[in-house]
């Protein structure tokens, strides 16, 4: 027995200590490619609310959103079939009908009826409070447990978006704020939701299969909606139905959920305090709104905010 043991000790410690050396250096390099996924997720999605104001200028909003859906879904489709991406596991599609209900079908919806009578500036509170909202759903349902350090830092960066955009908006509450307070807690639940199944499966395929969960209510939904809302394919609208569709609903979602199987909801969910102020650039040129003094101090503040919230541990 001690001749055995002795003569097999070595092997043990032969396997396991290359597995040892090089585990920090992957770890690094997969936290490093998993903020670069969810930062490029963030930059598609700032261009969201722009690209929406555009639909609008031709096609209603139930119309926009019953449209996006439907070509993302098609889109997302083709390349489950073309790729012979079996089904998801059964466990799965419970969290797969939040990420459809919060991320393809309510926070869309909402966010596109309070455009109609709110700026892009003014909706920008929602990303605002968004990466703090979806830390907190990640508390409740993952069980992450973000450092004191964390938390300061986020909620600051919050505050800083929320003074800039009250501050745009004249600080008045509408119909269309309910719409975004409200799409604020659905979207926070799609993400949590979308980025521990990113964790077992394919970021693509979770939003893929959220998108053909939906695609039979867009048919329909866009079939009513088309008989009773104006829709006239113009370059802006159809741009922007062309980039909700694809840009934002399908590869942004794509690499944002990659990025938060990465690197963590909680975490990646902060880089989103970036996306108002990106958001605010894409309307000065793309839409003439004005920028006021104020937006390069509030930059300088989320930054350094972001960069606080990466460094601190979970």
């Amino acid at each position: 027995m001690t001749a055995q043991d002795s003569a097999t000790r070595p092997s043990r410690i032969a396997v396991t200590a290359p597995a040892n050396t090089g585990a920090g250096p992957a770890q690094h390099g997969s936290r490093r490619a998993g903020t670069v996924m969810a930062a490029l997720g963030v930059t598609a999605f700032s261009l969201t609310f722009p690209s929406t104001a555009w639909g609008l200028e031709g096609i209603g909003p139930w119309s926009f959103v019953a449209l996006r859906c439907v070509l993302s879904a098609v889109i997302a489709g083709g390349a489950l079939l073309a790729l012979r991406v079996p089904l998801p596991a059964r466990r799965h599609w419970a969290g797969l009908a939040v990420v459809a209900a919060g991320v393809v079908i309510g926070f869309p919806l909402l966010t596109t009826l309070a455009l109609q009578t709110s700026t892009t500036a003014h909706a920008a509170v929602v990303v605002g409070l968004l990466p703090l909202t979806t830390a907190v759903f990640s508390v409740l349902r993952t069980g992450a447990r973000p450092s004191r350090g964390f938390w300061a830092a986020a909620l600051a960066g919050a505050a800083a978006v929320i003074a800039f955009t009250v501050q745009q908006s004249g600080g008045a509450l509408s119909t269309a704020d309910l719409y975004l307070f409200a799409s604020l807690l659905i979207c926070a639940a799609g993400y949590t939701e979308g980025g521990r199944l990113a964790r077992e499966m394919p970021g693509w395929q979770v939003i893929g299969w959220a998108l053909i969960l939906c695609l039979p209510l867009a048919v329909a939904g866009a079939a009513v909606a088309l008989q009773y809302e104006p829709f006239q394919l113009t370059g802006h609208s159809t741009a922007g139905l062309l980039y909700a569709a694809i840009g934002s609903q399908f590869l942004g979602l794509v690499v944002w959920y990659r990025g938060m199987a990465a690197i963590g909801v909680p975490k990646a969910s902060q880089l989103q305090l970036a996306q108002p102020l990106l958001t605010l650039v894409w309307s000065v040129f793309l839409l003439g709104e004005h920028l006021t003094p104020a937006a390069p101090l509030t930059a300088a503040a989320v930054l350094v905010c972001i960069a606080v919230t990466q460094r601190a541990r979970g």
